[in-house]
């Protein structure tokens, strides 16, 4: 018998959220995918309101799994890459629920089941960025997690604690209104001590900060513009408004600017000689740590994890594998500072 007629053929794993997902539509997809690619049965791994993906990840990768599929929302998404942090076994995203910011910024498919499904058999692997967070609860205690698109504390992880999920089911993200109403009704200022990089401490008073390693947000709404998922670095920005013109300045900013005039090169020149708002400030860097003065929720890939008095977050370069499809292959990777480490 020869080497290869011995080596068992791969097998996929499926991490799902039964909620998010149709799974008989789902199994019909995969199974049809596994036998046109001559890969062994796959496996399917459910995920729970105590486990949202980590622990099923983990077990696929001990299991001997090739690829892990990840089929729900953004919550899952994340949790999913988490358990796949140190391990070569690639993500493959197949998108369900209100955001899919993953998968936007990585501009692959949202509504193409069977498309997304056969990129596990058939695609190539993309390394992104993670990030990585060490919380400090009220009561002192300490837990760790990953997140792909976005973390945040102010406003923003105020409005996902306020949101009703069972409106948010039924609305998708126009849910999110009742929740920034709520958020807005209370107090929405926060008082940072940051450190970012090597620099000197500071203070801050904010309404919102935001760690990016993306950079788009639902809605086609580009909330940090020159982030990039394989560039080794955050992109953060703190959101300052002083009363109703505040707002406006940053819906401006946001809206226009960063949605409209930065899509092109004319744009770009325009904004290039124009000053920075005070009211909305973008930083770089690789480490960023904080501690609020009281405590503030947080959330990470829109997902709520309760209340923190302080805050460690840095980059995990190229800490994830994403499986993409074999065309999109020639556009790797993505940012200047990639393609640069790539070079040399």
């Amino acid at each position: 018998m020869s080497a290869a007629e011995s080596t068992p053929p791969p097998f996929a794993a499926v991490v799902y959220n039964p909620v998010k997902v149709d799974e008989t539509r789902l199994r019909d997809a995969v199974r049809a995918a596994e036998q046109d690619a001559g890969w062994a049965e796959s496996r399917w791994y459910e995920t729970s309101v105590e486990d949202p993906g980590v622990g099923q990840a983990e077990q696929a990768v001990a299991d001997g799994a090739f690829v892990v599929m990840a089929a729900g929302g953004d919550g899952t998404i994340r949790a999913v890459a988490e358990g796949l942090r140190d391990s070569d076994v690639p993500l493959t995203l197949l998108p369900s629920g209100t955001g899919n910011l993953l998968a936007r910024n990585l501009r692959l498919s949202l509504d193409r089941l069977e498309e997304s499904v056969s990129t596990a058999f058939t695609g190539v692997n993309r390394r992104i960025d993670l990030g990585l967070v060490e919380l400090e609860r009220p009561d002192g205690s300490r837990d760790r997690h990953a997140f792909v698109v976005m973390a945040g504390l102010g406003i923003d992880a105020q409005m996902i604690a306020n949101t009703d999920p069972e409106l948010k089911k039924r609305v998708g993200w126009l849910a999110y209104v009742q929740g920034i109403v709520r958020a807005l009704r209370g107090p929405n200022a926060v008082r940072l001590r940051f450190r970012l990089d090597d620099e000197p401490p500071r203070s801050v008073r904010v309404n919102t900060v935001l760690i990016g390693n993306c950079g788009l947000l639902t809605g086609n709404i580009l909330l940090l513009p020159e982030a990039a998922v394989d560039d080794g670095i955050f992109d953060i920005v703190a959101l300052r408004p002083d009363g109703f013109l505040g707002w406006v300045q940053i819906a401006w900013k946001v809206l226009w600017e960063n949605g409209v005039m930065r899509r092109s090169e004319m744009g770009r020149k325009i904004l290039s000689r124009t000053k920075e708002v005070r009211t909305l400030r973008y930083l770089k860097g690789k480490q960023v740590v904080f501690r609020a003065e009281s405590p503030q929720e947080f959330q990470l890939d829109g997902d709520a994890m309760g209340e923190v008095i302080a805050v460690r977050a840095h980059v995990q370069p190229g800490g994830l594998a994403v499986r993409i499809p074999s065309t999109e292959a020639d556009s790797l990777p993505a940012s200047e500072e990639a393609k640069q480490a790539q070079a040399a």
